[in-house]
């Protein structure tokens, strides 16, 4: 039986990198079965003037490249927030196998807040979900990034 290894400390390397490029710091990480890193990104929606830049769909894409498939079974994906409703459909029709997540998000999450994506019949697929994994560490630099803007 393998032990389990969390990745999110990668993903936070990808949220700080957003925000040190003035997006909101959401990092993203895809680990292969044989627990190798395939994809990673963080928030990308300003410099590519692009708003489904997510870090989670710029993992899905680049791993799905290398991958050479639409589908990511047997793959998990890390991400320091709580995937907003875009991002869950994403989920879903890639077929990852299992999410952590760090942070919840009340305002914009689709899992646990508003729309609850995977409760829903068009979602195909729903992964098996791990929540507040480096919670507070996640929340810390929502929290910074936000008052910086504020200053």
């Amino acid at each position: 039986m393998s032990q389990f290894i969390s990745h999110m400390g990668i993903a936070l390397e990808e949220a700080r990198a957003a925000a040190a490029r003035g997006e909101v710091p959401c990092g993203a990480v895809i680990i292969a079965p044989n627990g190798d890193i395939i994809a990673r990104a963080g928030n990308r929606t300003r410099e590519l003037k692009d708003p489904t830049a997510h870090a989670e769909l710029l993992a899905i894409r680049a791993a799905c490249a290398i991958v050479g498939s639409e589908r990511l079974t047997d793959h998990d994906l890390y991400v320091t927030l709580e995937p907003c409703p875009m991002c869950a459909m994403a989920i879903s029709a890639a077929r990852i196998k299992r999410l952590y997540y760090a942070a919840s998000d009340p305002k914009s999450g689709g899992l646990n807040q508003g729309p609850r994506i995977f409760t829903h019949p068009q979602a195909h697929h729903v992964p098996e979900i791990y929540d507040g994994i480096r919670e507070a560490d996640s929340q810390q630099l929502l929290t910074n990034f936000f008052a910086s803007l504020r200053k």
